[in-house]
């Protein structure tokens, strides 16, 4: 087995939460993408990161722009993760309610919880690049069961 292929193999058993990593470019056109390599890093000043592939169009956005939001995925959210994560990136924000908080990039409405944040640094890491965010704004919309994904497939938590 390739190096890569052994990592990718071992990474894959670690379960993960899944996000949508959005933002907008200069002239206001929302973009976004699926990101589950995401975490808290600080409370005090509060901070997280997400890690975005260094080819990527929302990733040049966000960076050009300086804020970005965080929307956590519901269990019954798999499809819109799916289409984030996809290749055709007209579509993805097609009939979806958004909201807007501090910065003013677009939040998920139906998202499990969500964070508003200013670019706080960008660290290049190998073929990807770590944002990153100061929270700005949070919020808790509703209860539910978070979306995983875990040894390639998409699951959530046993209640």
């Amino acid at each position: 087995m390739k190096e890569a292929e052994a990592f990718r193999s071992v990474m894959s058993h670690f379960a993960t939460g899944v996000t949508v990593l959005t933002g907008a470019d200069p002239e206001g056109t929302p973009v976004g993408l699926t990101a589950n390599s995401f975490t808290s890093v600080s409370l005090d000043p509060p901070l997280v990161l997400v890690c975005v592939s260094n080819d990527s169009t929302s990733r040049s956005a966000i960076l050009e722009t300086g804020r970005f939001a965080i929307s956590i995925l519901r269990r019954e959210d798999e499809p819109l993760s799916r289409r984030f994560a996809g290749p055709t990136r007209e579509i993805r924000f097609d009939d979806l309610v958004l909201r807007r908080a501090a910065t003013g990039a677009p939040i998920l409405e139906r998202s499990l919880a969500w964070l508003d944040c200013t670019l706080w640094k960008v660290v290049e890491a190998g073929d990807h690049s770590v944002l990153f965010g100061r929270v700005e704004a949070c919020g808790v919309t509703g209860d539910g069961a978070p979306l995983v994904f875990f040894q390639g497939q998409y699951r959530t938590v046993a209640e």
